[in-house]
Order: C-alpha cells, then structure tokens, then sequence
C-alpha cells in the first residue's frame, strides 16, 4: 500500500495545506479519503487526474473534508473517466443531489454542455461516444460499523466523536495483504478507535491542538494533542504513526518542533507530522 497525503490542513485556508484528502492504493486501486478544499488541485499535483479515482470514502461532512467533492465529480466526468463509488454518512446522497441532481446547484451547466452543439463537438473529439450521460456516481450512504471486502482490499469502520449529533463522524480501517491503515478522521479518544487501530502499520491521526495549548472544556475532550495522541498509538500496538490536520499557528517552526519533539518522546521515533504531497509506503 501507499500513501500520498493530498490534504492536511484545516478548514483554515492555508497554501502550505490543503483541507483533508489522503490517497491509498492499495490491491490495485486508487482510493481517496475525504475530499476537502484543494485536494483535486493537490492530486493533480501529485501526477494524478479525478478520473484516476475508483472510490472515495468520507469520515464526516464537514466542508474541509468535502468542499471538492463537486470539482472532484464534474471533473472526472468531464474526463470520461469511470463511474465514481462513493461512500459516506447520511446526508450524502441529499447533498449529491442538491449539486447534481435536476434542478441541483450545477444542473445549468450539465444541462448546457450536454445539450449545446458545440459542446457536444467538444465530447466527440475527447472521444465520447453518444448521448452524453448525466454524471451519476454510484452513492452508498454508511453507518459506523460499515465494512467491505472487495477481495482486493478489506474495509471496516467505527463510530468517533467529533460533532455529534449534527454529523456523523467516522474512522476507517483498511487492510490489503499483510498491511494495514487506519485513519482516525476528526476524533475524540474512544475505545472503538482503539479497537479499530489495535496493530495497524500505519496510523494518521488528527491533531486539532498542541500540548499546552488552552481550550475550551468540551472542546479539550475532542482535541486530543500529540502526546495524548502519541500514548493512545503505542497502547493500541501501532506501528508508525503520523499527525495531520495541522492549523496555521501550529506551524511556526517551534511550534511544529515541539510536536515532533512531543511524539518522539512517547512513540518513539517513527513518528512524524505530514506535509501536503508526501508519500508514504505502508
């Protein structure tokens, strides 16, 4: 498996770090999770086009780890690529349709360049044949405790705090061979991540607020910091752990510094903070 890190930044806009997307191949597939601002720019960057996608698995819908999904989709059906699979949280079919639906958000613009010659030209010469199709992504609304075994790659999921009861927060488990990655999402400690992260080979971890730093009470209980985050990894048999979801004031060179310093202190050395575009072997 592999990692690439398209994203891992906050809804904070910020050029050193797009919002969440993180890409894994893995059993042959390319699969993205989350799809926040700046990620499709990101995966361009990377060497990668939307119609490189096979599927895409959301951990919840706040924007900064769903803003692109719509660039995502238009563009990958402006490349002819294949049928996006989409998995995530309710209200995702609803939000799909208020964007792509017939009387959606970008139904103008689908309608126009299905139906204007010109357009149309354009199609054929890319290669299209026929009747251009709606975009129509094959949408799977998930529950925590979801799991999906492709025979090429094994999914499991959980349930994590973050903003319930207004979305659903998830974290992902996903095994292909003998390795296997866990993504927390937006996550307050619980059992069930433990549980879900037991013996991972690679665990990517938010990380919202740094040791020291002040907060309000229920927000500290949701906010975990890198030595909080450091000893719940080596007490779940993680094998190497990385940090994102990094805010601007958490990078000032001493800041960034005594997170590293933080993790190493309790994980020990294989354990770092990503940045956008790093690539990982897992």
């Amino acid at each position: 498996m592999k990692l690439t890190v398209l994203g891992s930044g906050s809804p904070e806009p910020y050029s050193r770090r797009a919002s969440s997307g993180y890409l894994i191949e893995a059993g042959g597939e390319k699969i993205l999770f989350d799809c926040g601002g700046g990620v499709v720019s990101r995966l361009l960057e990377a060497g990668y086009s939307p119609a490189d996608i096979d599927c895409v698995f959301f951990t919840h819908l706040h924007s900064d780890h769903m803003m692109d999904y719509a660039r995502l989709v238009h563009a990958a059906w402006e490349m002819g690529g294949k049928q996006l699979k989409i998995f995530g949280p309710k209200p995702l079919q609803h939000i799909h349709d208020c964007l792509f639906g017939p009387e959606g958000a970008l139904a103008h613009d689908l309608r126009a360049r299905i139906d204007f010659a010109p357009s149309q030209e354009v199609w054929r010469a890319r290669g299209g044949k026929g009747p251009r199709p709606w975009p129509a992504p094959e949408i799977t609304e998930i529950e925590p405790g979801f799991a999906l075994d492709t025979g090429r790659w094994r999914l499991s999921s959980c349930s994590v705090p973050h903003a319930q009861p207004h979305l659903i927060c998830m974290a992902f488990r996903l095994e292909s061979g003998e390795k296997t990655f866990v993504y927390s999402g937006d996550a307050g400690p619980c059992n069930d991540l433990e549980r879900l992260a037991t013996g991972a080979d690679l665990l990517l971890h938010w990380c919202y607020r740094l040791d020291g730093e002040p907060a309000q009470p229920l927000m500290a209980q949701m906010t975990p910091t890198p030595t909080e985050i450091a000893a719940f990894a080596k007490s779940a048999g993680v094998r190497r752990l990385l940090l994102t979801h990094f805010r601007v004031h958490m990078d000032r060179p001493e800041r960034l510094s005594s997170a590293k310093e933080a993790l190493g202190k309790v994980f020990g050395n294989n354990a770092t903070v990503v940045e956008d575009l790093e690539v990982y072997k897992i």
